[in-house]
């Protein structure tokens, strides 16, 4: 069995020089998720202010620009070429700052080398972006300090790590409480065997180190984190014949998540919160995730959780909010997951992307 360090070496091998542009992937992953969500003005503009050559080595497989970034303290985990780093980094403005780390050098190295170019583009006085050398599951060897984040970001790598409780531990660890991780990935349909998990491309490509997403819901729960949001999702097309038969039965879809890190003994009431309409580019209504849509001056009943979260984070000034005298009575059923399956999210949204493969005869 590879251990994490072999694992590690591969993965800065295949897309530190194997690989010169997201179009040598051998999946639609670079490019699956981008129909299935409405994009922000504010998104679509700060993406579009990136310079060329950073997008050009960008290998994400979604979007995950949650709302209300303005004056955050952000990491993006596994930050690659820059991309996203730099479209946060106009997104949190001169008041916020964004950190990105990714363990392989020529990747941090290519990041560093556009600072300059994208404050001036913003009209910054100052740079407001920092890129680390180091591991995800080592953040605090990073210089990552503890409850030192607002938001905690990450785009299609912890597919690409062995050890993923370590990541999500780590991540909840550098959190201020009410803080959040979003983030897509790649998911599996089932869990991915052994041997797959032994083979480097099926590894670079995402496919051998996908989590099945069933995992992901008690893996967030063991580390402290709420119980997942799915914002969004999508299926992903294997168009390389090769890989394709190596995969046999497993499918593979984007997801996109949104985990909190809640205050050690939340009261978990349900209650009714009603949406003021105040965060930036959603005055009429804020979706939330898949399943919670908030109309501006519309009471919604929601779940303690859901409360909870409301009332922690970021968003806490965003809503009226109305706690029921009783506390959440729990259910002696075991909770159902359903909402959260990003296959079936990724059906009904019809979102799929098919991509023929470049290298295909």
């Amino acid at each position: 069995m590879a251990t994490c360090e072999d694992v590690r070496e591969n993965v800065k091998k295949y897309y530190g020089s194997r690989l010169e542009s997201s179009g040598d992937l051998q999946t639609s992953a670079a490019s699956c998720s981008f129909s299935c969500r409405p994009v922000t003005r504010s998104v679509t503009d700060a993406l579009s202010l990136v310079h060329p050559e950073v997008t050009k080595r960008f290998f994400g497989c979604g979007l995950p620009f949650p709302a209300k970034l303005e004056g955050c303290r952000v990491l993006d985990l596994g930050s690659g070429s820059g991309r996203d780093c730099y479209a946060f980094s106009k997104l949190v403005g001169p008041s916020g700052h964004v950190t990105g780390v990714d363990m392989t050098e020529e990747l941090i190295t290519a990041s560093r080398q556009y600072i300059e170019y994208h404050q001036k583009k913003f009209g910054f006085e100052k740079p407001n972006i920092t890129f680390v050398q180091g591991y995800m599951e080592k953040l605090n060897e990073a210089g990552i300090q503890k409850d030192s984040m607002d938001v905690v970001l990450s785009n299609c790598v912890l597919c690409l790590c062995p050890d993923k409780r370590a990541v999500l531990q780590q991540a909840h660890n550098v959190l201020k409480e009410g803080g959040e991780l979003y983030y897509s990935d790649m998911y599996a349909s089932k869990v991915v065997p052994d041997h797959m998990k032994e083979d480097a491309v099926l590894w670079g490509e995402g496919m051998g180190g996908s989590l099945f997403w069933q995992d992901l819901i008690s893996l967030a729960h063991g580390v402290g984190f709420s119980t997942p949001h799915l914002v969004s999702a999508s299926q992903i097309a294997v168009h390389n014949c090769e890989l394709k038969a190596k995969a046999g039965d497993i499918s593979y879809a984007s997801g996109t998540y949104r985990l909190f890190k809640l205050p050690k003994g939340s009261v978990m009431s349900e209650a009714t919160v009603t949406y003021r309409g105040t965060v930036a580019d959603f005055p009429d209504q804020l979706d939330f995730d898949s399943s919670h849509c908030f109309k501006k001056d519309v009471a919604v009943k929601v779940n303690g959780e859901m409360a909870a979260i409301l009332q922690t984070s970021r968003f806490s000034s965003d809503f009226i909010i109305q706690i029921s005298d009783q506390p959440e009575s729990s259910s002696a059923s075991t909770p159902q997951y359903c909402h959260l399956n990003p296959f079936l999210l990724a059906d009904k949204l019809g979102s799929s992307v098919t991509k023929c493969s470049k290298t295909s005869k």
